[in-house]
């Protein structure tokens, strides 16, 4: 007989595992079929894949040399191993659906990004000016723990210069949106924002079922008298 709690198990480590095959199976092609900055338009000019290698945080964001690089992959490790941890914790207090899965969202993000960190750098060979090679022969220069994230989607929907009457600004370049992710980073924003969603339902519940135990308590008073 499938519980309610072994549905939820199914639902949450279900959804990690498709998210971590998606994830990889888009980095692994873009490693073996693309060199690094490579373009290949899929809608148009604002629709594209973009190669890039990310030694840093989620979009890009750089963390400082190989010492960030490696505090931030062990932390990557720390965080996914906690996460996973609660998750199960989650599960077993049968906890609402919409929190579950926005933390098996993020959950596969982290982790899909920590096996590029983990072992992307000495499993392919590099993609500079050719596409890597998966276990190529005589190895490869990278380490463990010190491997780059792949990104690749690009979505430049407005590219412009702003107006020189704009102070500071005016007269540069401005694009939006020039962030270039993966499907790892999306998992992260994803849960992220459905998560912020679960907790200000949540909070307007309890704040809808304390103000009927106000005026339960307020009518019981009213008997009494």
């Amino acid at each position: 007989m499938i519980t309610s709690k072994s549905r939820k198990y199914w639902l949450c480590f279900g959804l990690i595992a498709v998210f971590l095959v998606v994830d990889q199976i888009v980095k692994i092609w873009v490693k073996t079929h693309m060199m690094l900055g490579e373009e290949i338009p899929l809608i148009g000019d604002w629709c594209m894949l973009h190669f890039v290698e990310n030694k840093g945080m989620a979009f890009g964001m750089a963390f400082g040399g190989d010492v960030g690089k490696l505090i931030l992959t062990l932390f990557r490790f720390v965080a996914s191993v906690a996460l996973c941890i609660f998750l199960v914790h989650l599960i077993k207090k049968e906890t609402r659906t919409t929190l579950l899965v926005s933390i098996s969202l993020i959950i596969a993000g982290a982790v899909g990004n920590l096996i590029d960190c983990c072992f992307y750098g000495v499993i392919f060979s590099d993609n500079y000016y050719q596409v890597a090679t998966l276990f190529p022969e005589g190895g490869t220069q990278g380490r463990f723990l010190y491997g780059a994230v792949v990104d690749m989607f690009y979505f430049p929907l407005i590219e412009t210069t702003l107006p020189t009457w704009i102070p500071f600004w005016g007269g540069n370049r401005f694009e939006f949106f020039d962030a270039i992710f993966n499907v790892a980073d999306s998992a992260i924003t994803i849960g992220a924002i459905l998560l912020i969603v679960d907790q200000l339902l949540s909070n307007k519940k309890d704040n809808e079922v304390e103000v009927d135990n106000v005026e339960n308590e307020d009518v019981v008073e009213n008997l009494q008298k």
